[in-house]
């Protein structure tokens, strides 16, 4: 049970470390390209690697399980997922398993970003259509007479934006506090 908590306060810490980071990457880079989730990804991996190999089976250090979770589950998995990925892809080459660790790879980014295109392309499609009948139809319902403004580019954080309604829609704030 405790390793639980562990997660959760290392979660907490990474994801309030990964919020900042992409805030004050905006701020000095712009959001034109995603600097702070390229940033994160990278530290990530660098900490989770450095901290696997320090206190592995052969490492200088001896740490408690609940250290492990809390660090590399906890602190790295709330500050990026990609560490997890990362690190998975580098047990798989220690091993030997070249094939696996590629097929990984390839699998990982092009079934994420077909999942990523599934999910927001059929939802736009739909939006569009909905937004066309109200239109079409006027009266109550429609865009103008709801006083909305029609759909414009919106950041969902500050690496990344979208087209939506600039009306908030559920969880689109927990979306943007989230970070990249």
């Amino acid at each position: 049970m405790a390793a639980y908590l562990w997660v959760a306060i290392g979660s907490a810490l990474g994801g309030v470390a990964r919020h900042w980071c992409t805030l004050v990457s905006a701020r000095w880079f712009g959001t034109a390209f995603p600097w702070g989730t390229l940033f994160i990804n990278v530290l990530g991996s660098f900490v989770i690697g450095l901290f696997f190999v320090l206190t592995g089976t052969d490492g200088r250090y001896d740490v408690s399980a609940n250290a492990k979770v809390f660090v590399m589950v906890g602190i790295c998995g709330g500050y990026t997922t990609f560490s997890a990925f990362s690190l998975q892809t580098l047990a798989l080459a220690l091993e030997g398993q070249w094939l696996r660790a590629g097929a990984y790879v390839l699998a990982s980014v092009v079934l994420c970003l077909i999942a990523v295109f599934g999910r927001a392309v059929p939802d736009r499609g739909v939006g569009r259509l909905r937004r066309r009948g109200r239109r079409q139809c006027g009266g109550p319902g429609g865009l103008r007479s709801a006083g909305r403004r029609p759909p414009q580019s919106i950041a969902v954080n500050p690496s990344l934006s979208i087209r939506s309604r600039s009306r908030s829609r559920a969880g689109l704030g927990v979306v943007r506090s989230l970070g990249p």
